[in-house]
């Protein structure tokens, strides 16, 4: 296979078309992946990578703000360090760092894991409003099948290291692949057991 982002063949790139391409890209790590020795402020200020914060301390502090606010964090909450924080807010933290660099793509891996269902909900739906307001493309991994329906417009469906299925979240829902089948039955059971069918969540 191949990796091809924006027309262009990844694995072929040089150094620098690659470090060019990387600028376009913020990542969130599953478990927020935060330094436990630095602020919120200073976890965010690492995905800045326009090289005018360097130079210009307002722009970079203002910057941080700007991606509290975008995933609704209050500004006090720069100060603080790591082990202050509950776990959504880490989550959302990891998320601020990610959009730092203005990006075109948002990588998430498993953005849900760990979180019970109503902050489950709540970072699903943080996916939707920074899909929409930033106009980013969110590439998401997850194990979450409802929660991946929700946030994605095109889904695909691994199955023993191999794309069983791929298309819109109704197609999937309505394939008679008995693979596939077991898959949903199986993640709608562990929904039930989690949190019943009560409403999901939608304040972000």
């Amino acid at each position: 296979g191949d990796v091809i982002v924006d027309g262009l063949h990844v694995p072929r790139l040089k150094r620098k078309e690659l470090a060019e391409l990387r600028s376009k890209i913020g990542y969130v790590f599953q478990y927020g992946a935060l330094f436990d020795s630095m602020t919120v402020a200073e976890n965010i200020r690492l995905g800045i990578t326009d090289e005018t914060c360097y130079n210009d301390e307002s722009y970079c502090s203002n910057r941080v703000l700007e991606c509290l606010r975008l995933v609704n964090l209050a500004a006090d909450v720069s100060d603080k360090y790591p082990a202050e924080l509950s776990g959504g807010m880490k989550k959302r933290v990891g998320i601020a760092r990610a959009i730092a660099g203005k990006p075109t793509y948002l990588l998430y891996d498993e953005p849900t894991s760990g979180l019970d269902p109503v902050n489950a909900d709540v970072i699903d739906g943080l996916i939707e409003r920074l899909r929409d307001e930033l106009g980013v493309t969110s590439v998401v991994v997850s194990h979450d099948v409802r929660g991946s329906f929700r946030v994605a417009d095109r889904v695909a469906l691994l199955w023993q290291a191999k794309i069983r299925a791929v298309g819109k979240a109704e197609e999937i829902l309505a394939s008679k692949d008995p693979a596939v089948q077991q898959f949903l039955e199986r993640d709608l059971e562990m929904a039930l057991v989690q949190g019943g069918g009560g409403a999901r969540g939608t304040d972000v």
